[in-house]
């Protein structure tokens, strides 16, 4: 298994950087670009989905990169309801609002299974290095205890 070294290598941020830049592209187009109110607020919360990916990987610690992808994963569904307002308003198409509507239940899906994967996995992150040894004679001890 390959290590991920840098951010933009997780999928996760790279789909949460092709919703961002596709509800960029909307709030340029038309009667969306003069709600500024609606265009500004979609623009940051869809921007800050990939950045709080970004900024929880760099903290090098798991159990911080997990509280910063809650939060992704929460300005995700704030850019998906905000899409409704947008339809709602005429900014959008049916087919438009499908498109990104879509894509923010992938992306949101896609963060979660990182979340669960990351509450399962035994390493910890750079923040907290353990050797192996450590972890091998940890698993050891659990295998051998007796039964209770």
């Amino acid at each position: 298994m390959a290590t991920i070294t840098t951010f933009e290598e997780l999928g996760i941020w790279q789909k949460a950087r092709e919703l961002c830049k596709d509800v960029w592209a909307l709030t340029q187009k038309g009667s969306f670009s003069r709600d500024f109110g609606l265009k500004d607020q979609i623009n940051r919360s869809s921007g800050s989905c990939m950045d709080n990916i970004a900024e929880g990987f760099e903290r090098d610690g798991n159990k911080e990169f997990g509280q910063f992808l809650s939060i992704s994963k929460g300005s995700v569904g704030e850019t998906r309801s905000q899409m409704y307002r947008a339809l709602d308003r005429g900014h959008v198409t049916q087919d438009e609002f499908d498109k990104v509507f879509f894509k923010c239940k992938d992306t949101s899906k896609d963060i979660g299974n990182f979340m669960r994967y990351l509450r399962s996995t035994d390493i910890k992150g750079n923040k907290f290095p353990r050797k192996l040894s450590t972890v091998i004679d940890q698993k050891s001890a659990i295998s051998n205890a007796p039964d209770q």
